[in-house]
């Protein structure tokens, strides 16, 4: 016998899987020295048996359905993989889960197919673990969203109080030099504000919980924005920041695009202590391509597949950088949800550049977008109208009172939803409401502005706040006519912006 011959031989009598032969008659013919260990049986014991002794009794009838199909299209494969209670019988009676692979070869003209036989106690055992573990992993995440949709508007509660008398406080104040505090507080205020939105919004933007709002924008008139509100960060550091961009339009949602770029020129600067920080569009034939470039730190090769992880932060420097490493979860969660991709190109001690590809079918013609300067205008030239205010936290609607006040406005304010009833029976007909979605109980501000609408035959103009204004807007899924959604805490120029548009409107 050659010494391949010997190592075939060994290798069926000591394979790690139970195997037996067995021929068309479904007798065995042959079994392994394994099937002692697995299945109790001394191998010559089982020649000559049926393979039925090795099937519990409750299988039997199905196995036999099996060996019948099996045997009319013979064919390498495992068997029974859509059964979860395939098992195999010992010697003793006692049952083992089994995963059973099949193969049929021809010794003359006898058909004969070996069973290789193998105990799934263990796999399935860590399979439960793993089912279990996952369910336990599921039902964790409903919590923390459940927890998401109350604590984002408990959070943002206090938030919305301190910057409506910060913006309360830059008005009424003269000297200069508490003005210049206050806007430092501003800046902590839109730091502070940017933090939180960066921990709720990244679980909601994994979970799905986010619909796009598309509209037109003007390239350029975003990046003018993005430009004035980073250059106050960028003196202070004393480094360049150089913006340049195409003139073109996009249809895109343009709270998630200003926030995806926010991170990108954010985290840019928080990474470059000295040269300057870029931002550049170009239009190329395959996409408009916005490259943010810095002079900063850089990130080591082995690293940047690692920065769109959350809590990851780079900083070679062994420096304590200002976040929690959100930022660029952001950027990938975003970029996934608009349709772009984001590529990272960076050396150590020379600098990084990130590029962010948005396809040419997303462009629009820059000239049938609305100026929105001109928009703002008009609206803020508008007449002003009676408010009536309707906020169940009283720290929030003090300040927010005292901040309309100072603006010029006439102020009516309700602390419940029973409070507001008698005042709504009162109106007069020139007023807009502003109002907390989120009320005592189970009432909510929008049903308060939807019960006066009907009781008078009139579409009242309303502002809605929310804490939690994704989860908001997925439940109201149809446009609600002469009415804003603004998320808490508000900036206090848009909810002028939207009292204004809807005084014109």
């Amino acid at each position: 016998m050659s010494e391949a011959d010997e190592i075939t031989r060994q290798l069926l009598r000591y394979s790690p899987d139970a195997l037996v032969v067995v021929d068309a008659g479904g007798i065995i013919r042959f079994a392994n020295e394994t099937v002692r260990d697995l299945l109790g049986y001394e191998p010559g014991d089982l020649t000559g048996k049926p393979i039925e002794v090795l099937v519990p009794e409750r299988l039997r009838q199905r196995h036999g359905s099996y060996v019948a199909n099996f045997l009319r299209a013979p064919r390498n494969r495992e068997m029974g993989v859509t059964v979860a209670d395939l098992a195999a019988q010992r010697a003793d009676g006692s049952e083992f889960p089994a995963a059973i692979r099949l193969a049929h070869f021809h010794v003359g003209e006898s058909l004969l197919v070996a069973a290789a036989i193998r105990d799934m106690t263990e796999r399935r055992r860590i399979n439960a673990a793993l089912v279990l573990a996952r369910e336990e992993a599921d039902r964790a995440n409903r919590a923390k969203s459940r927890f998401l949709a109350s604590a984002s508007h408990d959070l943002r509660q206090p938030l919305q109080t301190v910057r409506l008398l910060n913006a309360s406080m830059l008005r009424m104040v003269n000297d200069t030099d508490v003005g210049a505090l206050l806007r430092r507080q501003e800046q902590a205020i839109d730091s502070m504000t940017r933090l939180l939105n960066g921990l709720l919004d990244v679980s909601r933007l994994e979970s799905g919980a986010i619909e796009l709002q598309l509209v037109d924008v003007r390239l350029d008139d975003l990046l003018d924005e993005l430009r004035q509100q980073f250059e106050p960060i960028v003196r202070a550091r004393g480094i360049s920041l150089y913006v340049t961009a195409e003139n073109v339009g996009l249809r895109t949602d343009r709270t998630l695009f200003t926030q995806l770029l926010e991170n990108l020129l954010g985290n840019a600067l928080k990474y470059t202590d000295r040269g300057s920080v870029s931002l550049t569009g170009t239009l190329q034939s395959d996409a408009l391509h916005l490259d943010i470039e810095d002079t900063g730190i850089g990130i080591p090769q082995e690293k940047v597949e690692h920065i769109f992880d959350e809590y990851y932060q780079v900083d070679s420097s062994g420096t304590r950088r200002a976040g929690v490493g959100l930022g660029l979860a952001i950027v990938r969660e975003v970029s996934r949800l608009l349709g772009y991709t984001v590529a990272v190109y960076s050396q150590v001690g020379v600098g990084t550049r990130v590029r962010v590809s948005i396809p040419r079918d997303m462009l629009v013609a820059r000239d049938a977008v609305a100026d929105p300067q001109a928009a703002r205008h008009a609206a803020r030239s508008a007449s002003r109208p009676r408010l009536i205010l309707i906020e169940d936290n009283e720290g929030v609607r003090v300040a927010t009172e005292l901040f309309l006040q100072l603006e010029g406005f006439e102020v009516t304010s309700a602390g419940s939803a029973g409070e507001a009833q008698q005042l709504l029976e009162s109106m007069r007909g020139d007023e807009l409401l502003v109002v907390d979605y989120h009320l005592e109980g189970s009432r909510t501000g929008l049903e308060l502005v939807s019960g006066v609408r009907q009781r008078r035959g009139v579409e009242i103009p309303a502002v809605v706040l929310s804490g939690d204004l994704p989860s908001v807007l997925r439940v109201q899924k149809t446009p609600i006519p002469r009415c804003r959604f603004l998320s808490k805490p508000v900036d206090t120029e848009a909810l002028l912006q939207a009292i204004s548009e809807l005084a014109t409107g």
